[in-house]
């Protein structure tokens, strides 16, 4: 993967000849032993102020193919596919400001999300450094490094575990209504976002960082001791029937949770 870093440093030192520019660094699975050859760059630039899209669009068109300038799906970003390498990049631009405060809303306020709470963190841990203008994302960085404070993984639980299936409007409810009325669509939305509190409560018992939507079960496999029996198979059991879902798709949303719920109680994490 060595030319993958090559290009990423030569796209930081671009963005470092901006004055507004803190920092840039990469992340994602090329930072964390998970790439294959389909990975691509994922960049994060760190600016005080915003850096207009034409003065993006200036530094690489010339060595771009399929450029995306300014997206604004989810957060601002540029994606292009570098025509002499193929290699596809993905930047995104952030404040070293609000950054830290979604870091402090985990490690200091222990505040938790629906699902994908430390995510965040995780990605900071991860980080690869390739330009640092005064030693502010270093400095942040070394923050972070701190155990995974115990009253987060109540927290993640405390918010994520009702809504699997003892809440009135918990997945498992939703999931089964959408199931009697043949709604596909309703039914793996429900579905994906029963994993997402799910695999949330799985990294917090295992105290760590979310490592974000890919590989979840070969990285619980590889890095979490901590995991309910026969979890893999219920997982596979659920998606399957997500797929063609009938009034027995309630079974395999129960078998999940009940392993939880054991693992749980196990760790004196269940109230």
């Amino acid at each position: 993967m060595n030319v993958h870093f090559e290009l990423a440093q030569h796209i930081a030192d671009k963005f470092a000849t901006l004055p507004q520019v803190d920092a840039v660094t990469i992340a994602g699975s090329l930072t964390t032993d998970t790439a294959d050859s389909g990975s691509d760059i994922d960049l994060y630039v760190y600016a005080e102020s915003d850096i207009p899209p034409a003065v993006r669009d200036d530094f690489f068109t010339s060595s771009a193919s399929h450029m995306e300038l300014n997206n604004q799906y989810w957060e601002t970003g540029d994606e292009w596919q570098d025509a002499a390498t193929g290699i596809k990049v993905d930047v995104m631009y952030r404040n070293l400001a609000w950054v830290r405060e979604m870091l402090e809303r985990n490690l200091e306020q222990h505040q938790a999300s629906v699902g994908y709470t430390t995510c965040f963190w995780q990605n900071v841990l991860t980080s690869r450094i390739l330009f640092d203008r005064n030693g502010r994302f270093q400095a942040l960085k070394e923050w972070a490094k701190r155990p995974y404070p115990t009253p987060l993984v109540r927290a993640i639980i405390a918010k994520n575990y009702p809504i699997l299936r003892d809440t009135q409007s918990s997945y498992l409810q939703q999931i089964a209504k959408a199931a009697s009325r043949g709604d596909l669509v309703s039914v793996n939305h429900r579905v994906a976002e029963f994993f997402a509190s799910y695999f949330d409560i799985i990294f917090a018992i295992n105290r760590l960082p979310h490592p974000g939507e890919k590989r979840l079960l070969s990285v619980i496999n590889e890095r979490c001791e901590k995991q309910p029996q026969h979890m893999n198979e219920h997982v596979q059991a659920l998606l399957r029937a997500a797929g063609q879902p009938n009034d027995t798709i309630s079974n395999h949303i129960h078998a999940l949770v009940d392993g939880l719920d054991a693992l749980l109680t196990q760790e004196n994490l269940l109230k």
